[in-house]
């Protein structure tokens, strides 16, 4: 019989260790697990472990060792910002609102950001929306910077989506980075496992995720595992999101909110490729794709041609 996995009392499996100790859920560091030997003799255990590990945002290839420095920079810029936290079906979400200066409100506008990252980084957006008038709300997903919780999927970060809708809204547009934009369009579309819909009128999706089997796939091969060892982490996301990973795909989500979308990518994303939006844009007249070079992923969020962009489809419906 093989020792106990620390994850799944009872069962036996392989013991998940770092250099400190740390297990998966236990401590700081991700887990350092051969997935190519463990399918070998437990498949099962291999997908339970990586889908474990693919729903701890911390433990992100993603995330570079200076995050918590690049943090607190960060959250300087929301000191101004009324902070509350919500209790919500999927644990208690932190959020962030911002009021305009003056007493006419345009507007009001979600702000999302991506998985790992957290609300102060969308700041660069933000703010610029607030000094045009708009009372901005940004919210950190579950598991997320200031909100609790240690593991969250993505249908997750969508329910807390809407019900902070609910409590904070009515929202008019949502302006949205990376996973996030894709949570956004499943917020919007209220598709299972759901129980309704955000009726955004506009949406700004930048750096969009578009087919979520690409992400999975992205992971899966980082970590070492098979096409059967793959598929063995995937059917636990296809349960808990009530459809099959081909279905979860952001371009079926954009016809079915049929509102108009501007979609901005950088051309030299690498973590999220360009093709993504592209695909997102074909074929839907309701669509904008606007294409920039140099901005990478995360650079893109403070680029002055594209917050002029993002304000101008808030404001106006359409690009200066």
């Amino acid at each position: 019989m093989g020792r106990v996995c620390p994850l799944f009392p009872g069962s036996p499996g392989v013991r998940a260790s770092t250099r400190s100790g740390n297990y998966i859920g236990l401590g700081i560091a991700a887990p350092k697990i051969d997935f190519r030997e463990l399918e070998l003799t437990a498949p099962a255990l291999a997908g339970d472990l990586a889908f474990r590990h693919f729903c701890i945002p911390r433990f992100s290839d993603y995330r570079t060792k200076d995050h918590p420095v690049l943090v607190r920079r960060a959250r300087y810029h929301l000191r101004h910002a009324t902070f509350r936290r919500f209790s919500t079906a999927v644990g208690e979400v932190a959020t962030y609102e911002l009021l305009p200066d003056g007493e006419t409100v345009r507007g009001n506008v979600l702000v999302v950001h991506g998985w790992t990252s957290e609300a102060s980084f969308m700041m660069g957006l933000a703010e610029p929306l607030r000094r045009s008038g708009f009372r901005v709300v940004l919210l950190d997903f579950p598991a997320h910077g200031r909100s609790r919780g240690e593991q969250t999927r993505l249908v997750d970060c969508a329910r807390g989506m809407v019900e902070i809708c609910d409590q904070l809204g009515p929202f008019q547009s949502v302006v949205a980075h990376s996973m996030g934009a894709l949570a956004a369009l499943l917020a919007g579309s209220g598709e299972p496992p759901l129980s309704h819909r955000v009726a955004f009128e506009r949406y700004c999706l930048i750096a969009a995720a578009n087919e979520f089997s690409e992400v999975t796939g992205r992971f899966a091969k980082r970590l070492g595992m098979s096409r059967a060892g793959r598929r063995q982490f995937e059917r636990h996301l296809e349960r808990i999101a009530h459809q099959s990973i081909g279905d979860f795909r952001g371009e079926r989500f954009l016809r079915i909110v049929e509102r108009p979308t501007l979609l901005i990518h950088a051309r030299d994303d690498h973590e999220v490729p360009f093709h993504n939006s592209q695909e997102m844009a074909d074929g839907m007249a309701h669509a904008t794709l606007v294409p920039f070079d140099g901005l990478g992923h995360r650079r893109i969020l403070y680029a002055p041609p594209v917050v002029r962009a993002v304000v101008s489809f808030v404001r106006e419906g359409a690009i200066a």
